[in-house]
């Protein structure tokens, strides 16, 4: 379905569940979360009934998101449900990694097609130190599950941070030499706890191509990044540019809260509640070509320098 600007929207993101296993720094507090009553959350037949409306618009990709999805049980049911659409022709997932090892084998067989790792460092102790709570080795045996699964490429999302990570770029790198991945190097975004570090620790992905001119851009269908290569090697690298060059005009996502609204921008406060209309499929259709069509032009952060979302980066999904 086309929106008021021409664009083409047509991939979903739904965000499970705002919970997680891990604290990292720049997404939510190290005391954690106040907890959402279980009623307030959307239950995955809910979800399911919102996944059948966006299929009948036009969506044909699914990103399931968290907090971290892989906490919930079930999660391949609800995968396998949405891979038996005809219309919905790739079904991905964004994890902290912690769970995905010991679950790859079912999660694929369900349907799913790819997924994308965070994974801020290379190094056990700064990866506790990041993420406060977790274990780089159970990261590292689940890109290597889903590698040995045929899952390629494993995209790894690496949010730069001047002064904690970016002394590591250059070995994230030479990991695409010998490995089917992709790199993804995001820039820090001024949303929720991201908020408190972005004056001190935010830096643009221009600075990788300066640093390590040996790359070299190819072609790629992805609408958000642009994508690089070392000469002779198996992986990439893409670079995510947020707030230095926005992607805004190829925007073709619409984001599903685990509270059961709709968030046609990430930055924008716009929220469209459609809990009400569960029950009446021809009426949420209806609702979701409005949200679709009035989706924001664009957001705002190279200049205002924060984000006018009143949620936080963990409820609204990676």
């Amino acid at each position: 379905m086309l929106d008021n600007k021409g664009r083409t929207i047509d991939y979903l993101r739904v965000s499970l569940t705002d919970r997680c296993n891990l604290r990292c720094i720049y997404c939510m507090p190290e005391e954690g979360i106040g907890k959402v009553c279980h009623q307030d959350i959307m239950r995955f037949e809910q979800i399911e009934k919102v996944i059948t409306a966006c299929a009948a618009i036009g969506i044909k990709k699914v990103r399931f998101t968290g907090g971290e999805p892989l906490i919930l049980k079930g999660i391949d049911k609800l995968i396998a449900h949405t891979s038996s659409m005809s219309s919905i022709k790739d079904i991905s997932l964004t994890t902290n990694g912690i769970l995905l090892a010991d679950m790859a084998e079912d999660l694929k067989k369900a349907g799913l097609k790819r997924v994308n790792i965070s994974l801020d460092t290379l190094k056990a102790d700064k990866f506790r130190e990041i993420t406060r709570l977790g274990d780089i080795g159970r990261v590292m045996a689940a890109i290597e599950k889903c590698m040995s699964l045929d899952m390629v490429p494993v995209k790894i999302n690496t949010v730069l941070m001047k002064g904690i990570n970016d002394d590591e770029i250059g070995d994230f790198i030479n990991m695409t030499k010998e490995l089917p991945i992709q790199i993804r190097f995001i820039e820090l975004m001024p949303i929720g706890e991201g908020y408190r570090y972005y004056d001190r620790c935010s830096m643009k992905v221009e600075e990788i191509l300066e640093r390590f001119p040996e790359l070299v851009q190819i072609k790629d269908d992805s609408k958000v990044a642009s994508v690089y290569k070392l000469p002779g090697a198996k992986g990439s690298v893409g670079l995510i540019t947020p707030i230095s060059c926005k992607f805004c005009s190829d925007c073709n996502r619409i984001r599903l809260t685990a509270t059961g609204t709709i968030k046609p921008c990430l930055h924008s406060q716009e929220e469209i509640n459609i809990l009400p209309y569960l029950d009446d499929q021809e009426k949420l259709i209806e609702v979701m070509k409005d949200a679709v069509y009035n989706k924001p032009a664009e957001h705002h952060l190279e200049t205002e320098k924060k984000s006018h979302s009143a949620k936080m980066m963990y409820q609204i999904g990676g």
